[in-house]
């Protein structure tokens, strides 16, 4: 060891390493230095961060009960300001930093500000004082101007330095305030990183459902605004997060038809308020769920502690139910079942939450559990109690998933035997199996999600047919490891339905339908799925795809009706062909199907199942190895782990792509 030591170049001379060679980053230099460590990384989504960051300042004043109005304004150049009526970030000098205000404190000093010790704010989504701070500093340009005391201040700031003094600019007798107006550093986050209008458009709106009192108004320039994003808007939301979940849900059907909505505070502690949680939970019938969690109006995507005291709220009251109502199944309900496909939206109010990282991604605060299970648990008892037939119902609809559940285990443990005894032993849950045990004629349709799988299932010849619903995006083989293909889900489901095998386990004899028909929706979303999957059988099983098994189905994006006359069209291309040939100068109604869970089964059954009436595109890979070899190295160069032979693609082909499509 002493010999390794002796030998190693890489230990320095006490000639080259001395007191000179530590370095000591000033102010907010670490912030530039390593951008990362404050606001996880330097892509886009560390870019709204920033933005984040500053309207959370503003929603803590409103939260606090000083601020009624908050507006945010996207200019162009990138330029965005953030204006609160609260108090006003206080000016006067600050008594550990003689000539500096607290302004100039706050903005240029990381771990500064009135969010430790509980005085200014009883809760607040800054913790660490480092918020704002880091915004100055990965800014090319900060101006701060506050209004308090009917006087208006002004100071300026570039990369985290203060370029000129706090001045007194005029009187504001009847204003009071802060605005941060900032545009991010292209240095840091590159020329091309710009804000996305519409993603800080719902970033202002979810705030003013997060906190019923406060009204959001939101502005942006008229070169930047859409369709999607108007020039102006005023956010207010009486109703919080039950609002904001009547808005997800439209009108899809739930299994309840009153959503489970409620505020609760949590218990003071020596006079002092320990915060409060709202939550609103509501289980769809036919399409997959959300949740969105959130503390002190931060979003937690990673959910943490107040998440799990919802999920055993809610599963120990189902339990509970159960055991009311005399169903002895109620006992084996888990938290995955009742939280499969559930929409909900859960928002905290705590006093210091302790999260994973600066990033805010998941809380970890203990006392979050505890305080949100004893909130929602007795209010979801009188839910479920008040009205014996919704609490039923619910019940009801849980159990059958836990059922699908104990079933999706039992067949993973039964071994299989022969593929026409093991045809009904070992099934995903999900599939919807046809009654042939014969594979010669029989077809397995794979479609996105249950509004798709519902539809197809009425349209399908159940003798024939099959139908198996996956959940979103398969996941991209191409790009993933041996063990994340083995864990997912939807790939198990696939690998268990079709029964054949994979790679050089394949087994043809042991295939259990003679097509598999890939049926997503006639869109851009659509088509990524069944690229997805196409990879999937080409990388998993090449030779299901070589012996002609696999197939796309061509469901129809438009119907044109005139008179008594209705037609069916694949794409634009092919409607303009009908409108041209086949209704020649005649005024069609056109309406376009948004997926194939909007059509109806005799429409999904005419156009695209029946073998009578449908068209299906069949893939292939040639049979010689050689020239199978430019189709792999395209896969690998398209769907591969190396994203910029994507980007290479698709900016070699962006100018084929019609505007039209793309907001389609």
């Amino acid at each position: 060891m002493a010999d390794l030591f002796a030998s190693s170049s890489a230990t320095p001379s006490p000639e080259s390493y001395d007191a000179s060679s530590i370095e000591v980053l000033e102010g907010l230099e670490p912030v530039r230095r390593r951008p990362g460590m404050y606001i996880g990384g330097t892509d886009a989504r560390a870019l709204h961060h920033l933005a984040a960051e500053v309207i959370d300042n503003a929603m803590d004043e409103a939260v606090a009960g000083h601020a009624s109005r908050i507006e945010v304004t996207l200019d162009k150049g990138n330029r965005l300001t953030v204006f609160d009526n609260g108090r006003g970030i206080p000016v006067d000098p600050h008594p550990k930093y003689p000539g500096k205000s607290a302004l100039e404190v706050i903005m240029t000093t990381l771990h500064s500000g009135g969010k430790f010790e509980g005085k200014a704010y009883s809760t607040s989504g800054g913790l660490h004082g480092v918020g704002v701070s880091v915004v100055n500093a990965l800014s090319t340009e900060t101006i701060i101007e506050v209004a308090r005391d009917k006087k208006l201040y002004r100071q300026a700031f570039s990369k985290g330095v203060a370029i000129s003094p706090l001045e007194e600019v005029g009187a504001a007798p009847n204003k009071r305030g802060t605005t941060v107006t900032f545009t991010p550093d292209p240095e840091i986050f590159g020329a091309e990183s710009i804000f996305d209008p519409l993603r800080l458009l719902r970033l202002v709106r979810s705030k003013a459902y997060l906190f019923a009192g406060v009204e959001i108004r939101w502005r942006c320039d008229p070169s930047l605004s859409s369709a999607d994003v108007p020039e102006q808007a005023v956010f207010q939301f009486p109703g919080g997060l039950a609002d904001s979940l009547a808005e997800q849900l439209g009108d899809r059907p739930t299994v309840t038809n009153q959503p489970f909505a409620g505020k609760q505070d949590f218990p003071a502690a020596d006079g002092a308020s320990q915060g409060s949680a709202e939550w609103a939970v509501a289980w769809p019938l036919y399409s997959d769920g959300s949740e969105s969690y959130y503390c002190n109006t931060i979003p937690t995507p990673d959910g943490g502690t107040h998440e799990a005291g919802l999920r055993a709220a809610l599963t120990k009251g189902l339990r509970a139910f159960g055991e009311l109502v005399g169903n002895k199944k109620a006992k084996e309900i888990t938290a995955d079942d009742v939280f499969n496909g559930v929409e909900l939206m859960l928002s905290v109010f705590i006093r210091n939450p302790h999260f994973q990282s600066q990033t805010k991604d998941r809380l970890t605060s203990l006392e979050a559990a505890r305080f949100v299970e004893n909130a929602v648990r007795d209010h979801f008892d009188h839910y479920l109690a008040d009205n014996m037939d919704r609490g039923r119902a619910l019940l009801g609809s849980i159990v059958e998933r836990m059922e699908e559940r104990l079933r999706r285990r039992a067949e993973r443990e039964v071994k299989r035997k022969t593929p026409t005894s093991a045809r009904k032993l070992r099934l995903p849950g999900k599939l919807t199996d046809c009654a042939s045990d014969d594979p010669e004629g029989t077809e397995l349709f794979i479609v996105e999600g249950d509004s798709a799988g519902g539809s197809a299932k009425q349209a399908r010849d159940r003798k024939t047919q099959a139908i198996l619903p996956i959940r979103g995006k398969i996941l991209n083989v191409a790009s993933a490891t041996a063990d994340k293909i083995r864990a997912n889900q939807e790939i198990a489901d696939l690998n268990l339905a079709l029964g054949c095998g994979t790679k050089d386990k394949f087994d043809e004899a042991s295939l259990r339908y003679e097509r598999i028909v890939i049926m997503t929706d006639a869109d851009v979303d659509g088509a990524h799925i069944a690229t997805l999957l196409m990879t999937f059988f080409f990388q998993e099983m090449p030779e299901l795809v070589r012996r002609g098994h696999l197939f796309l189905a061509q469901p129809p994006l438009y119907r044109l009706t005139a008179g008594a006359k209705t037609l069916y069209a694949r794409d634009d291309a092919h409607r303009a062909e009908l409108e041209a040939t086949e209704f020649k100068g005649k005024k069609a109604e056109v309406s376009r199907f948004k997926g194939l869970g909007e059509m109806n089964p005799n429409q999904l059954k005419e156009t695209t199942m029946d073998p009578k009436t449908r068209s299906m595109l069949k893939v292939t890979l040639p049979a010689a190895y050689e020239d199978r070899q430019p189709v792999k190295d395209l896969v690998e160069r398209l769907m591969g782990k190396d994203p910029a032979e994507r980007f290479k693609f698709i900016q070699s082909r962006a100018s084929a792509v019609d505007e039209e499509e793309i907001d389609a």
